[in-house]
């Protein structure tokens, strides 16, 4: 395509160093023109016939049409053949270049009617949907803005209702404590005012007492010094007596005012590190999307590849360091972040590996054996322990368990979505798993769906089956979408899906790791012993970045660790 002529003036004037105002296009000339070159134009017997348009309307077209040209540009001449194939019209200079292409037509026949044909409407019908659904998406994402703001202002209202409820019961509970000191403090204050004044009493009195004696010593008889001493002496016995009683009654002891805070109400700056948490919830969109053409565009962007052409590629090998065997490698997993965990069923531990296969941490260590090992949220995760009848999640940040799931069946296959919990039974006459919703920790029994090992995705249930060699699909309601079987997969372990929905299957019995097709109905056999894939028990995929990674051995029989782009 070449660039169009000047659009202010005209092309035939140019020629002859004039600038005369443009006021026609003549489309088969491809040639602006003058007032005085157009009147001539309509005149002229080999061009009167010509379709011409106004200037103004040939704006109109957008740029890109503007450039279109009806000559070509590398041999100027004009266009004769349209090649399909390249999409491109051709001149018959031009044919030399697409000998080999054999969807060659002329140029009239493809143009002809082309106005008029269907794909014409075919197209303006496809223009006026995309608008529709544009001006959908754009009503529904301004209703989303606003609906998200309702929730920002719903969410601060009940962050403050929260806080002065807590304000209230506080309070509360400190004119409580408060009453309940001033009501403490005025009895001991009464009891010890009331000790005092008789204390002062008799202090008075044995002063005056030893007043008396005083006196008599100096002034009396001896008679009255007799009868005296005997007076004296009985007093001195009485407020004697007194003291002692007031000792032996407990009235002396050291009565102190002390305040013990409520080891709960201490526990909250020690135990309460957020006022809650903030989450963003994914639901169904209630946008209304009309489909376009199946078969629009169908030739330029594949959906997605083949199984056929899944072909993964070793990235490294993480040998477990001599510290850390022995190790019997039951699961394994990618974290968000990349990181690696190893569930080790010989020394009932959780192992951490950073994302370049270095050992970090022992995570934490298990009384019984666990069995499976999923990822819940971006820090946490779930084990389940077999026989125990019990799961329990994992926090990995604080190496602890923060939560023990009791069971009313054995605990074998366990996957997770963040939402639910799946935890399935194994080696039963009655399959089942028990649905687990994180939220309130409620259970709900899901009948005839297990196996050694699980996986949920886009709301079906994946399973493998070791003992019958199988691997099954099933909706959340429990219904059997598909199973399947194949002698290159025996005794199924580890299974994972990638973000197409291929199933990855860790084939214990053959040494293999194989791809099973999304309807269940093929499989591909991707990695093999020629891979130095030795007994694989676990498998799991990072679907945002196509990592994965296999729990196996080497042809030695020590524990190997292999991660794969795929």
């Amino acid at each position: 395509m070449a660039s169009s002529p000047c659009k202010d003036v005209c092309t035939l004037c140019q020629h002859d160093d004039l600038s005369n105002q443009t006021v026609t296009w003549c489309r088969e000339c491809e040639v602006f023109l003058c007032m005085d070159c157009d009147k001539h134009h309509k005149k002229s017997p080999s061009s009167k016939c010509h379709k011409i348009m106004s200037t103004e309307d040939y704006q109109k077209l957008p740029a890109f049409m503007q450039d279109v040209s009806g000559e070509c540009q590398e041999h100027k001449k004009e266009f004769e053949l349209y090649c399909s194939f390249h999409t491109c019209p051709c001149c018959v200079q031009c044919v030399t270049k697409h000998q080999k292409c054999q969807d060659l037509k002329p140029l009239s026949e493809i143009i002809t009617n082309v106005k008029s044909s269907a794909s014409v409407q075919l197209l303006e019908k496809d223009i006026k949907d995309l608008k529709k659904n544009f001006e959908h998406i754009l009503q529904y994402l301004k209703s989303m803005i606003d609906k998200n703001n309702i929730q920002k202002t719903k969410a601060i209202e009940e962050i403050r209702t929260m806080r002065r409820s807590i304000d209230d019961y506080i309070d509360r509970l400190e004119q409580q404590i408060l009453g309940d000191l001033e009501i403490k403090h005025s009895k001991l204050k009464v009891n010890m005012k009331t000790l005092l004044k008789q204390m002062e009493h008799r202090t008075v009195k044995i002063r005056k007492l030893q007043e008396d004696f005083s006196n008599m010593t100096l002034y009396a008889t001896k008679l009255q010094m007799y009868i005296g001493l005997r007076e004296i002496e009985k007093t001195t016995s009485e407020e004697a007596k007194y003291i002692e009683d007031v000792e032996s009654g407990g009235h002396l002891k050291e009565n102190n005012l002390e305040i013990k805070i409520s080891s709960s109400l201490q526990s909250i700056l020690q135990d309460v590190k957020s006022f809650g948490d903030i989450n963003i919830r994914t639901s169904y969109s209630t946008v209304q999307i009309k489909a376009g053409r199946k078969d629009q565009a169908q030739h330029l962007v594949p959906a997605f590849l083949g199984i056929e052409n899944i072909e993964p590629s070793l990235i490294k090998s993480v040998t477990m360091p001599k510290g850390v065997c022995p190790v019997a490698m039951n699961a394994c997993r990618i974290l968000p972040d990349g990181k690696i965990l190893i569930l080790d069923g010989r020394q009932q531990r959780l192992l951490l590996f950073s994302t370049d296969g270095i050992f970090m941490r022992i995570v934490v260590t298990f009384k019984s054996s666990p069995y499976d090992l999923c990822i819940v949220k971006k820090n946490s995760v779930a084990i389940s322990f077999g026989t125990l009848n019990q799961s329990a999640l994992i926090g990995i940040k604080k190496n602890k368990i923060i939560q023990t799931i009791e069971l009313s069946h054995n605990c074998k296959g366990v996957t997770s979505d963040g939402q639910i919990l799946l935890i399935s039974t194994y080696g039963t006459l009655d399959e089942k798993c028990t649905l687990v919703n994180l939220k309130d920790m409620s259970h709900k029994i899901l009948k005839g769906v297990g196996g050694n090992c699980m996986s949920l995705f886009k709301e079906n249930v994946y399973c493998t089956n070791a003992r019958e060699h199988k691997v099954s699909c099933y909706k959340m309601t429990g219904e059997p979408l598909w199973t399947y079987m194949y002698n290159g997969i025996k005794s199924p372990c580890g299974l994972a899906l990638d973000i197409n929905g291929f199933v990855y299957v860790a084939s214990l019995g053959t040494n293999k790791i194989v791809v099973v097709s999304q309807d269940g109905k093929t499989s591909k056999t991707i990695l093999s012993e020629a891979n130095a894939i030795f007994i694989p028990v676990g498998i799991d995929i990072h679907r945002d970045t196509g990592m994965m990674v296999v729990s196996c051995n080497m042809s030695d029989g020590r524990p190997n660790i292999l991660v794969f782009r795929i």
